[in-house]
């Protein structure tokens, strides 16, 4: 085995694992990990069998004597190939811990892919991790509705707000103004949480245009054709994930989230996905559930997957 730290002459062949992977997203490329390099220190992998055949690769980057993989992406973690075991990874992650003590690292931490969006499973890294003394230093609950084997039954509260979204003539198309959303979205966050969305505008308009496939807009509009709502999707094999989703104070009344939500789990645009993701409800680490969040995801039928994220001490 031999494991090399990523420089760009590598580009092409990091992207062709990823995309050929058990486990791997669009977020795993390297247009996605470097829209912002300028904030992260990056120390990636690549590691190969002794024939010379990539086997898998992790993005990550270091920070105050800390190994994250990664903080920049929802999930980073070990990418696989078809070729890798288990004996493999655990040779790996052996490896690479090895290497931090010597670099006088004092953490790793390392952000697990969630199962619903391995192509085959791949959870080899969960046991390594745990062989290594890992502790779950971070535990999320997203909200997440099994497209192939369930039949969505919606709450009473959401049949009324989907009642009150017909009654409006609220419509549902996919656009490319994010400009329009983001002003939406910005005074969204700002109102209830005086933050800022995690994407700046000129991000996400860059993301769009390097993966027109994987990052759609949809915008909701009322019978005058004005802006109300949308939302921006993380498209991947397996899963439509609400990466952000917005109304306006009148959209918000009128049903706008739930018109967007029922549209998405209901279009032949994702019969192909086998998980719609609404994302997580959870902050401070997890340890503070959002009620009220969690409960209008779960009026759509939705039910946890958990993100970790997972720390070993030097």
């Amino acid at each position: 085995m031999k494991i090399l730290l990523y420089n760009s002459e590598y580009k092409d062949q990091w992207d062709d694992l990823v995309r050929n992977s058990r486990n791997g997203t669009f977020l795993h490329q390297r247009n996605f990990i470097e829209y912002h390099r300028g904030r992260f220190r990056e120390l990636s992998f690549m590691i190969y069998d002794d024939k010379d055949r990539l086997l898998a690769v992790m993005p990550g980057h270091i920070e105050n004597k800390s190994y994250y993989s990664h903080q920049g992406l929802t999930y980073g973690g070990l990418v696989l190939s078809n070729d890798i075991g288990a004996k493999c990874v655990l040779d790996i992650f052996e490896h690479l811990i090895f290497t931090f003590r010597q670099q006088g690292f004092t953490r790793f931490v390392y952000k697990a892919i969630p199962h619903i969006y391995h192509r085959q499973p791949s959870e080899e890294d969960l046991y390594a991790l745990f062989r290594l003394k890992a502790f779950v230093c971070e535990r999320n609950i997203s909200s997440t509705i099994d497209l192939r084997n369930c039949r969505i039954e919606y709450s009473t509260q959401r049949k009324n707000s989907l009642d009150r979204a017909r009654r409006k003539e609220i419509t549902v198309q996919r656009s490319e103004d994010y400009a329009s959303f983001w002003g939406i979205l910005a005074d969204n966050l700002f109102s209830k949480y005086k933050k800022s969305p995690v994407h700046t505008l000129p991000e996400i308009e860059l993301l769009g245009r390097l993966f027109p496939d994987n990052i759609n807009l949809y915008l909701a509009c009322d019978k005058e054709g004005e802006i109300i709502g949308g939302t921006v999707l993380f498209i991947t094999d397996q899963v439509v994930h609400v990466q952000y989703i917005a109304a306006t104070e009148d959209g918000k009344r009128n049903g706008t989230i739930d018109q967007l939500i029922n549209f998405i789990l209901n279009s032949d645009i994702f019969s192909d996905k086998k998980y719609f993701d609404y994302g997580v409800s959870t902050e401070c680490g997890g340890y503070y559930l959002n009620e009220d969040l969690i409960n209008q995801k779960e009026g759509f039928g939705a039910r946890a997957t958990l993100y970790d994220i997972y720390e070993i001490i030097l």
